[in-house]
């Protein structure tokens, strides 16, 4: 449908129902005005316009209520014909203004919302914001004179009520585009009103006189909104720097001498007008300044990266326009521009490094923004330790990362900064209080270590170990943005004064060990530019050579007797009393220990703080390494053997942590793997165990080292170790009461080591040993028979002449061994061989040991030894015949844990020594177990559900899993077997416990 163009046609077009609503004010009569209206084009449409709005404000200043859907059309219609034309007449600009705000307004307060609904409010503001794009230039700024104050302060009082109260969004929003249309400063895509320098300063006196109610109301949107979305408290930051950025203009308060002001006759007028002078811009920029810390506290952490992004436009914005009035308020300022640098969006990020490097570029601003730099970080590192004290992680992170963006931004000037004394006591100090660790953790005390192989080639860091343990904080984001502030910190800063500063520290007091070590780590770390960002300001390099000439006292200061030599268990602590209290050679050195190590035996906390201690200090050594790469060469001598010392640990952490620095050293040297690594180095290895190895009191920890290092490497390595073992032995011949159980954890650790391998100790017989093996094997059955024939006769055979037929088995199976020269065919044993078979005649002895812990250890170490020898039985059948009484002690042991580990060993040597050993179990063992377990299963049957965790309980089902294959093993007689299926039988019955019956069906199987 054509447009009507000419504006008679268009009036007699429009009249009838114009007249008609002025007649009868009805929702159809303006319905059918709305859409006559859209029949006419604009310039007619403008020629008319006081014509078309006479019948709509009509209705509007009808007296009493209205109908709610009436207003609400009169609001839709006049909204276009605004839209679509231009007011050019004040009185009508006026006249329109006064009556939309009255429509929501309260009747007895012009400055405060009424009870009308969400819709119509809406509706009302956007023909407000309409009205203001619609008014001419020269017309809409006679709102600001100071006659219109009163009308104009009633309108924004309304305006912000409606902000502040409402709930409705969308009726927030509207507001806010209203009051940003007020100050000539929207951002909608229509063409604005540019006004002159007079208008802008009218504009700012006028906006002046409502500041405080403006930054009040926003502020309290900003800061109490998070509800309610990021939207709302995204226009209410634009809407609020925007209005001060009219106020608070350098140009205007520069400049204000050059503007022609209208002089204010009325009292009262002048009572409301602002007089923007120089002493009211320093208290404004005082009182904004409180405003804008809070609210910048507020957003600076909010979790929608728009509210972020608008927190950097308005510090953008500010600093631009208004840095001169708002002196106070620039490193607040600032301040969020620097905490945005880290900001984890990317849009925020480079925006805030784009307005910082454009702030340090102008030449005028450059010493006085390095200054604000420098001073907000010592204010910030004076208050981190409360707000690491009193915040949540969110504000941590917030608070961290804002510390992180100051030490980017003032990237070289760091140097000079810490060049202070008083800046880098109080850096280190906030450090050490934020890097406090909790040392409550009694698991960290009660977890055992267990052999740890390194994984090759893997990217392991211990580091993560260490995330729940700190005091102030537990996110895993807190910690990576602490470690990137001391890589600043070297980085940035100078090097040998930080490491001179933290080693200081460091030896001051325990209190700061720890968080010292850490700060060293990452500062070196730091330093080599290692782990950094590629963005980072350019800084002078530091050589490879001067790095290693630092990392080497540090690394002398780690592994020194005082700082790593920590008691880290319950043992350890009491084994340290003694040594310091009973020897007294040894007390010019005890009195020198460190704090840590004298605490008392069973504090968990100390124990702790040495357990963390060791394991940032392993931790330190691996990032040295891989700090200075190939260059750690020379320093594996003196680290390398401390590291396989805490390799070997019971303490879960500290091996742990000690395997990853195997792994960081094999990485940064150029190792394939950790065996490599042992054995390129084991000459000097093996050569310092072997001494320190005759200096218990002195070295108590060389057989872990050697645990160690024989657990982590490969067979290569075996023929070296030879000397060494029997080294190992000579010790615990000569301190057996002392160093009985550590020297058994390394005859342990070899023994696995040699069946983790996978030796191979088969021989491939030829046809002479496969002859006489027969004709021996025909003549043990024949004397078999003979012995079952006497039985089932009732001879009783003695047992002098069992023992004497044993004795002749085993001297002949010897002489079998004999060639016809007379000379032994196994005069020279395997390497693994004569370990073992070494090993087992020593721990024979330690069978009888008072302790059970010890015990225990040897009944595992003989299993492996057993295990090890099974082809080379003419020399394992003399140490068995020898072990054999010590066994039946330990299978009839006071000690329940005992009795179950000496049966599996008897297990196993069963495989192995089957005839030799089957009149001995026949005899002395399987009668005792068969009567047990009959006894037994009475009380078995009627626990209840608790039973499963008792030590009878276990026995019973190590005694019901090895019989069978023990029967079998050892092809025990048929007498034996029955005496075994009776005393397993009844723990077929559904009665007993599941486990029981099961293990029961295995061993009748």
């Amino acid at each position: 449908m054509a447009l009507i163009d000419s504006p008679k046609v268009a009036f007699a077009f429009l009249r009838p129902s114009c007249v008609i609503l002025t007649r009868e004010p009805t929702v159809a009569n303006v319905e059918v005005l709305n859409n006559c209206l859209h029949t006419i084009s604009d310039g007619a449409l403008q020629q008319l316009q006081d014509y078309v709005l006479f019948p709509l404000r009509f209705v509007l200043k009808i007296p009493g209520p209205k109908q709610e859907g009436l207003v609400l059309a009169v609001m839709d219609t006049m909204h276009y014909v605004l839209e679509k034309t231009s007011v050019r007449n004040w009185e009508s600009l006026y006249s329109i203004f006064s009556e939309l705000c009255l429509c929501i307004s309260c009747p007895n307060d012009p400055g405060k919302p009424g009870s009308a609904s969400e819709e119509l409010k809406l509706s009302v503001l956007k023909c407000l914001d309409v009205l203001l794009h619609a008014a001419y230039g020269d017309v809409v700024f006679k709102l600001y004179e100071p006659s219109m104050l009163p009308t104009l302060g009633a309108a924004i009082s309304l305006i912000l009520a409606l902000i502040e109260e409402e709930r409705a969004r969308e009726v927030q929003i509207a507001a806010l585009n209203c009051l940003q249309a007020l100050a000539f400063q929207c951002d909608c895509y229509q063409d604005h009103v540019i006004p002159n320098q007079d208008e802008s300063y009218a504009l700012g006196n006028a906006l002046a006189s409502f500041l405080p109610g403006l930054t009040q109301t926003l502020s309290q949107v900003i800061c109490h909104n998070v509800a309610r979305g990021h939207t709302v408290v995204m226009r209410a930051l634009r809407v609020l720097y925007k209005m001060l950025s009219v106020v608070m203009d350098d140009d205007q308060l520069l400049n204000k001498e050059t503007v022609k002001v209208a002089p204010i006759h009325h009292e009262k007028l002048s009572e409301l007008a602002i007089e923007r002078s120089s002493d009211w811009t320093k208290i404004t920029s005082q009182r904004l300044s409180v405003v804008l810390q809070k609210i910048i506290s507020c957003t600076s952490a909010h979790q929608h990266w728009r509210v972020r992004l608008e927190l950097v436009s308005l510090s953008e914005y500010l600093l631009t326009k208004c840095s001169t009035s708002l002196g106070e308020c620039t490193g607040s300022l600032i301040g969020a521009l620097v905490g945005a640098v880290n900001d984890d969006d990317a849009s925020v990020r480079e925006k805030s490094s784009r307005v910082l490097k454009y702030l340090s570029s102008q030449a005028t601003r450059c010493h006085a923004f390095t200054d604000i730099l420098s001073e907000n970080l010592h204010v910030l590192s004076s208050s981190l330790p409360q707000l690491m004290s009193t915040s949540d992680d969110h504000h941590k992170f917030f608070v961290l990362n804002m510390f992180l963006g100051y030490m980017k931004v003032l990237g070289s000037q760091v140097e000079v900064m810490l060049n202070s004394a008083v800046h880098l006591k109080r850096i280190s100090k906030a450090l050490m209080h934020v890097l406090e660790m909790d040392m409550t953790d009694v698991r960290m005390v009660e977890e055992r270590s267990f052999p740890i192989l390194v994984q090759d080639g893997s990217e392991t860091h211990n580091s993560h170990i260490l995330k729940t343990h700190f005091l102030y904080f537990t996110d895993d984001k807190i910690y990576l943005v602490l470690r990137e502030i001391c890589q600043m910190l070297g980085y940035y800063g100078n090097l040998n004064l930080l490491v001179d500063h933290f080693m200081d520290l460091y030896r001051e007091s325990s209190a700061y060990r720890k968080q010292s070590i850490l700060v060293l780590n990452e500062v070196l770390a730091g330093a080599a530019g290692f782990d950094m960002e590629s963005d980072q300001k350019p800084r002078p390099a530091v050589s490879h050579l001067d790095l290693k000439s630092v990392i080497s006292p540090v690394i002398e200061e780690y592994i020194s007797t005082d700082n790593w030599h920590l008691p880290t268990s319950y043992e350890h602590s009491f084994h340290l009393d003694q040594e310091n209290h009973g020897q007294a050679h040894l007390l010019a050195i005890s009195k020198n220990l460190n704090e840590d190590s004298m605490a008392p035996v069973g504090d968990v906390k100390h124990l702790n703080s040495n357990i963390w201690q060791i394991c940032l200090q392993l931790e330190g050594i691996g990032i040295f390494s891989k700090v200075i790469g190939l260059n750690f060469h020379p320093l594996l001598m003196m680290v390398l053997y401390s590291v396989l010392e805490k390799v070997g640990d019971k303490s879960s952490l500290v091996s742990q942590s000690a395997v990853c620095t195997m792994s960081d050293i094999c990485q940064a040297c150029g190792y394939v793997s950790t065996s490599e690594l042992i054995n390129s180095n084991a000459d000097y290895l093996l050569n310092d165990i072997s001494l320190n190895l005759g200096r218990p009191s002195f070295q108590p920890h060389a057989p872990r080292v050697f645990a160690a290092m024989v657990t982590h490497s490969d067979d290569t390595l075996l023929p070296l170790v030879m000397d060494v073992v029997q080294d190992v032995l000579t010790s615990l011949d000569l301190n057996h009461d002392q160093r009985a159980s550590e020297v058994c954890e390394v005859l342990h650790s070899v023994m696995k080591a040699i069946v983790t391998l996978g030796f191979s100790s088969k021989k491939q017989p030829n046809s002479l040993e496969t002859k006489s093996k027969d004709l021996l094997d025909a003549r043990k059955f024949l004397l078999d028979y003979s012995r079952q024939v006497k039985l089932a006769e009732g001879i009783i055979i003695s047992q002098k002449d069992q023992d004497d037929q044993e004795i002749s088995s085993v001297a002949e199976d010897h002489a079998e061994s004999i060639d016809s020269d007379g000379v032994s065919m196994d005069t020279v044993l395997p390497p693994h061989i004569t370990i073992a078979k070494d090993v087992m005649e020593r721990c024979i002895h330690l069978l009888s040991m008072s302790s059970s812990r010890l015990r225990l250890k040897v009944l595992h170490i003989l299993k492996l030894c057993v295990h090890v020898m099974c082809e080379f039985k003419d020399h394992l059948f003399p140490i068995v015949h020898r072990c054999w009484p010590v066994l039946q002690q330990r299978l009839n042991d006071e000690d329940p844990f005992i009795i179950p580990q000496a049966f599996k060993l008897l297990c196993t040597m069963g495989e192995v020594c089957t005839d030799f050993l089957k009149k001995r179990a026949s005899k002395t063992v399987i009668p005792k177990i068969a009567a047990y377990l009959t006894k037994q299963a009475q009380t078995s049957a009627k626990a209840g559900p608790n039973y499963t965790q008792s030590l009878n309980y276990k026995l019973q089902l190590a005694y019901l899993q090895g019989l069978g294959p023990l029967c079998v093993s050892l092809d025990l007689d048929e007498s034996d077997v029955d005496m075994v299926s009776e005393a397993c039988l009844p723990y077929l019955s559904d009665q007993q416990p599941p486990k029981l019956q099961e293990a029961c069906l295995f061993s009748n199987v």
